[in-house]
């Protein structure tokens, strides 16, 4: 389905219901080993005690890793039963999404936000890029990763056994890629990795520009 009206406001308690009721389960997944590579390739840019931000954290699974790497980390999730499962793991965790998030600007080093920019509408993505934009420092790292593919689509996922069922944005490279720049971010690096279910992760490391 596509829906190009939808607003970020408007997708935002089913979200929260969705992730609520699946947080135990998600959280007694194994991380696939494409998806590790991909932190630890972000992790290798980073140096230790570097103030890092997660959201869309989930049950904090990739934030206790940052922390055991050395990082200073803050997780961010809209579901309160993730934040308490990061919590539980140690990890300063907070309530918030992308358009609330009630940190000080320019107060972090890095972002990381793994398969969560996917549930934004394109319509608030701008927004969203801008506020994830405002808390990094001048020369900040900002790591998205997202499926994406040769159309853009925008609505529920075919087979999401969440209830109720997720919003998602699926967008091709140069939609992705152009959204970035009109945020005024530079492109670190841009590749694609094959998840072997018949589409593509989009991997996008940014910087915040030392002088805007």
């Amino acid at each position: 389905m596509t829906n190009m009206d939808v607003r970020y406001d408007e997708v935002l308690d089913p979200l929260r219901q969705a992730y609520d009721t699946g947080a135990a389960w998600r959280d007694g997944l194994t991380k696939q080993p494409w998806k590790v590579a991909e932190r630890q390739a972000f992790m290798d840019r980073l140096a230790s005690g570097t103030r890092l931000l997660e959201v869309g954290a989930g049950t904090g699974q990739d934030s206790a890793f940052f922390q055991q790497e050395g990082l200073v980390v803050v997780a961010a999730d809209l579901s309160p039963v993730m934040v308490e499962h990061c919590r539980a793991k140690g990890i300063d965790a907070h309530v918030m999404d992308f358009l609330h998030l009630d940190v000080p600007a320019g107060s972090f080093d890095a972002v990381f936000a793994m398969n969560c920019l996917l549930h934004v509408p394109n319509h608030d993505l701008p927004a969203v890029l801008a506020a994830i934009r405002a808390v990094l420092r001048p020369g900040g790292l900002y790591f998205v990763g997202v499926y994406g593919g040769n159309e853009s689509t925008e609505g529920p996922s075919d087979g999401d056994q969440h209830v109720p069922p997720r919003f998602f944005s699926w967008r091709t490279d140069e939609q992705l890629l152009g959204f970035a720049t009109d945020a005024r971010f530079d492109v670190v690096d841009f590749h694609l990795v094959d998840t072997g279910r018949g589409y593509s992760f989009q991997s996008l490391t940014l910087r915040r520009p030392y002088r805007d």
